[in-house]
């Protein structure tokens, strides 16, 4: 009996409660939540519904707990209720009811590895957009934060049954690409960088490529030589950038460019669109979206006063798009720089007549690499950057997305060197995947000693240990459902972490395999399907994340 499966006995078990004694059911909340106690010793799920309905219901909250508890007991099920302080109920599961979790886990597995998917958005269309970065350099540390957060977040949101589409929006129009040209043309005429230019190896090894491709560019006249600069250099720029992120296990189902938008009419039409609705109006020589009607704390410049477009153009043009393709839901993962962009985008889509809430925008704070106590300092402009592919140097790729991907967003990180690359169980990923190594060890000797699963008494599963390891077992489903829900990867990391404590306790206190002489019994049999039930859950987990589960470590 999983979380979900005892809160559904639990709302049905209320209402019948509350109905055979005149009550009004209606006061029951649509979903009920049990959750564990701190303290085993209170049993092994705990619910306040009791205290949540009463007073609707006309009751003393104790009195309604006691009546609860007492139809509680007698189900299928649950080895006992007790009714504890003003109205808080304590449950026990049977250790068959228990055990069930472990068969559950098996038998989807054997399906299709889908023990504790959902579908909660089932049928939902969602267009994850992520990374994004500007075509003039390797990809910094935020964009590699959001590499594997949002990666990961795409695979969270699939397994909840949402149709994700992972997009690249690649800046290839602007001021900056005109920057980045400036900068390979000073490159390969041997002169400093421009001052508002970018700088560093990597300036220098697209440049001398370009010179090789065509050895006849600094012949031609500026404005044709500064076109091959800027198209041959962004195309490598970019090839990089894709290579780099499939190394690092993120590949996108869309590159979207957004210099289309303008080659294809779309910013202009999009415009058009606004002015003909009245949500665009013309003030001091230029064209204002009114988005102050619509939340942002002021209007936003569409169309310069020179004639040219402002930025905001073409993510408007770019919204247009994504709805026309047919994506309920829109979510942009942006740096964080980029606060203002919520209130603008949900304007913007609400100046179409669209929906606000089909935008979704998620800021990620900075990250900063330690080593030795003292910041490793970024500068990408300075020609010091720190890239994802510093960072997959300096600890890999698996310990790279796990040490990402485990905090929430909103928040800073630093990454400790040092502590990314040990092998103790200080260090989060090499804790978690050393459990699954040490399961799939015990699977290779149970194997050697021609031992399995089948036919496992999980009844037989009475230790206290063992009860531990069920339970957090169980609630995985729930957690991937609330990591959809609230597009937080880093409940699944700390989720992984709490299993794989647990499981090293039950290792340390169970034995799992026979020893000696000590002939197979039914209890290492019902143990070893614990043991491939936790493993399939840390496997599970570790690939929503895009981070291995080794066999061996």
């Amino acid at each position: 009996m999983t979380p979900s499966d005892l809160a559904e006995l639990l709302h049905g078990t209320a209402a019948t409660v509350l109905a055979d004694r005149g009550l009004d059911v209606s006061v029951l909340p649509e979903t009920l939540t049990v959750e564990r106690p701190r303290n085993p010793e209170h049993g092994d799920y705990a619910t306040n519904v009791a205290m949540q309905v009463a007073k609707k219901a006309g009751v003393n909250p104790r009195e309604l707990a006691t009546w609860l508890a007492e139809a509680l007991t007698a189900a299928d099920g649950i080895d006992s209720a007790e009714v504890a302080g003003p109205g808080f109920l304590n449950i026990r599961l049977a250790a068959d009811a228990q055990g069930a979790i472990v068969a559950k886990v098996l038998d989807e597995n054997d399906e299709n590895d889908a023990y504790g998917a959902g579908d909660d958005l089932a049928g939902k269309k969602i267009n994850l957009e992520f990374v994004s970065a500007n075509p003039t350099g390797p990809i910094h540390l935020g964009g590699t934060r959001w590499a594997a957060v949002g990666d990961a977040l795409g695979r969270i949101l699939t397994a909840q049954g949402a149709e994700v589409t992972r997009e690249y929006y690649f800046n290839d129009h602007g001021t900056q690409i005109d920057r980045f040209t400036r900068s390979l043309v000073a490159s390969a005429l041997g002169e400093p960088a421009p001052e508002d230019g970018y700088a560093g190896a990597y300036i220098v090894d697209i440049a001398d490529e370009v010179l090789k491709q065509r050895p006849d560019v600094l012949d031609l006249p500026d404005a044709e030589r500064d076109e091959v600069f800027r198209s041959i250099g962004v195309e490598l720029i970019f090839a990089h950038i894709k290579q780099t992120l499939h190394e690092f296990g993120v590949d996108f189902d869309v590159y979207f460019h957004e210099n289309s938008l303008f080659e294809s009419g779309a910013v202009e039409k999009a415009v058009e669109t606004l002015k003909a609705s009245g949500n665009l109006y013309f003030s001091d020589g230029a064209w204002w979206l009114k988005s102050t009607d619509f939340g942002d704390d002021k209007d936003r410049v569409v169309i310069k006063s020179d004639g040219n477009a402002a930025y905001i153009a073409g993510d408007i043009a770019y919204f247009q798009d994504k709805r026309s393709r047919g994506f309920d839901l829109c979510i942009y993962m942006l740096g964080a720089d980029h606060h203002g962009y919520i209130a603008r985008l949900k304007a913007a889509a609400a100046a179409f007549g669209d929906d606000p809430d089909t935008v979704e925008v998620l800021i990620g704070q900075m990250v900063n690499l330690v080593r030795g106590g003292e910041t490793v300092k970024m500068s990408k402009r300075a020609g010091t950057v720190i890239s994802l592919d510093d960072l997959v140097e300096a600890i890999g790729v698996d310990a790279a997305r796990y040490a990402l991907v485990r905090s929430s967003v909103d928040q800073s990180i630093d990454i400790d060197l040092e502590l990314w690359t040990s092998t103790t169980s200080e260090n989060p990923v090499y804790y978690v995947q050393y459990a699954h190594a040490r399961l799939s060890s015990i699977a290779r000797n149970a194997a050697d000693l021609g031992l399995g699963t089948e036919g496992a008494d999980l009844s037989l599963l009475t230790h206290e240990r063992e009860g531990d390891l069920i339970r957090t077992i169980g609630e995985y489903p729930r957690v991937l459902a609330k990591a959809a829900e609230l597009r937080e990867p880093h409940r699944v990391a700390r989720y992984l972490e709490e299993l794989a404590g647990t499981y090293h306790r039950f290792y340390d206190a169970c034995r799992i395999l026979p020893q000696g002489d000590e002939e197979p019994g039914a209890l290492h049999t019902a143990r070893l399907a614990l043991c491939a039930a936790a493993r399939q859950v840390l496997g599970n987990g570790l690939g929503l994340l895009g981070v291995s589960a080794p066999e061996r470590m």
